[in-house]
């Protein structure tokens, strides 16, 4: 095994990535900006190495700097973690030249899948269903204007290259559509430094299902699906895992689907497949996130595999050892985003400093976040402070187990997502598993403000 590994993040990731190693006894380098120095992940790792200021492309994106920082500990792999250069093919490539290894996916697997219309082209030739859309990037606004007219409105604008519902524009008229791909256009290119657009029809009231997947390359198993639907502007906020909306019939299938798209493209590592479903059952295949995700510990607690860990291990033995017919589920489990965010403010951020931080504790409820009393949240990083997870024997007991923790968590000098997910939990349309990715929207702000 490994006997070094350098996280290359920070926050509750890097956390969780220490944890996961700690207990597999291989030591640990945490890298920091000099505005980080006092973050838990570096109170716990087993060496330091600061890598430059607070600005992301002079710290934590600066790939010379992380290199020279695995090189000098002598660190044999790099675990990315999610965010930042996750996804980052170039990184890959860069790691395997040095000789370190990449703890996610090969270079070639992320141009592939990274590339959403590129992705999308890949899972239409292994005979997934796809949303229909154009064939591929968009040229031109003129081509944009015809491909438009096949496709029908309302449509979606997506960037290619981008993800977390950044440049991305909902059409629902002709008159709409070049203001929307202007500003479309813009968004990719600011946030991703690639301007290229794809679209989409327009599937109205999705819901958002996603399918866990660990593959080495030739063997691959998936660990089930988890219901992504509460989410506000393409971003998510709420998980759980089984979906209250996929029978086990539904849910073999479009396992074998992801299982299917993972070795038609050789992916090692874990991975997960995402999918869009219709009020009929209907789905299509959306994207790839070719690295660990957010929302991981839900499968972990229905499944009861740890999936850092079974990176790490697909990574050093380049071998699978897990089979399907092993993967056991049991219960039900719900993850709450804390967020630093005020929303009744249209989600704010709201950095500053934690007088006090008392997360909930009693079985079945897990927090994963590198918050401390005292703890300065940070302007120049994501809102999200840590995730919340409740598990139970079924739904309704982990509902009622996440009422009692969200009121139990006490989280004071900043503002926090916790109000917001307790509106939701307590929503009847929520309880009874009947919402789809407008429900944050049509339900729970619009009744706010109503």
């Amino acid at each position: 095994m490994f006997k070094k590994i350098l996280i290359a993040n920070r926050g509750e990731i890097a956390v969780r990535i220490i944890r996961a190693c700690k207990e597999m006894e291989i030591e640990t380098v945490a890298v920091y900006s000099d505005v980080d120095q006092d973050a838990l992940h570096v109170k716990m790792a087993d060496e330091t190495v600061c890598i430059g200021p607070a600005a992301l492309s002079k710290s934590y994106l600066k790939i010379p700097s992380l290199i020279a920082a695995a090189e000098i500990t002598g660190s044999e792999a790099i675990h990315p973690g999610y965010g930042f250069l996750s996804e980052n093919a170039d990184f890959s490539d860069i790691c395997s030249a040095n000789k370190i290894k990449f703890i996610g996916a090969s270079g070639k697997n992320i141009r592939l899948m990274g590339n959403k219309s590129q992705a999308k082209k890949t899972v239409e030739g292994l005979n997934i269903p796809t949303v229909p859309g154009s064939n591929g990037v968009i040229k031109s606004f003129k081509e944009l204007d015809e491909v438009s007219k096949k496709v029908g409105y309302p449509l979606l604008i997506k960037a290619s290259a981008g993800g977390g519902g950044k440049g991305m524009r909902i059409v629902e008229k002709k008159e709409e559509l070049h203001k929307a791909y202007e500003q479309a256009k813009n968004e990719a290119k600011s946030v991703f430094g690639n301007g290229d657009l794809y679209i989409e029809k327009y599937i109205e009231n999705p819901r958002h299902i996603e399918i866990q997947l660990l593959s080495d390359g030739k063997h691959a198993i998936h660990l089930g699906e988890r219901e992504c639907s509460i989410q506000r502007r393409h971003q998510k906020l709420i998980e759980e895992a089984p979906s209250t909306f996929l029978t086990d019939k539904l849910r073999k299938k479009m396992g074998e689907m992801a299982i299917t798209i993972a070795k038609g493209i050789e992916y090692q590592g874990a991975g997960t497949i995402e999918f869009l479903m219709d009020k009929d059952q209907n789905f299509y295949f959306m994207e790839m996130n070719t690295r660990i995700q957010v929302e991981h510990p839900v499968t972990e607690m229905i499944s009861g595999i740890d999936l850092v860990k079974q990176q790490i291990k697909i990574a050093y033995e380049e071998k699978l050892t897990l089979k399907q017919k092993e993967i056991q589920f049991n219960g039900h489990a719900i993850e709450f985003r804390i967020n630093a965010e005020n929303y009744l403010k249209d989600f704010q951020p709201s950095p500053g400093k934690v007088s006090l931080f008392l997360p909930p504790g009693g079985y079945g409820v897990r927090t994963d976040s590198f918050i401390y009393p005292e703890y300065e949240i940070k302007a120049f990083y994501d809102s999200l402070i840590g995730k919340l997870i409740i598990f139970g024997r079924d739904r309704k007991e982990t509902i009622n187990r996440a009422k009692r923790a969200l009121d139990e968590f006490i989280l004071d000098g900043v503002s926090s997502t916790i109000p917001f997910h307790k509106r939701v939990i307590n929503h009847k349309e929520f309880q009874s598993g009947n919402y789809d990715t407008n429900f944050v929207e049509t339900k729970i702000l619009t009744e706010h403000n109503g």
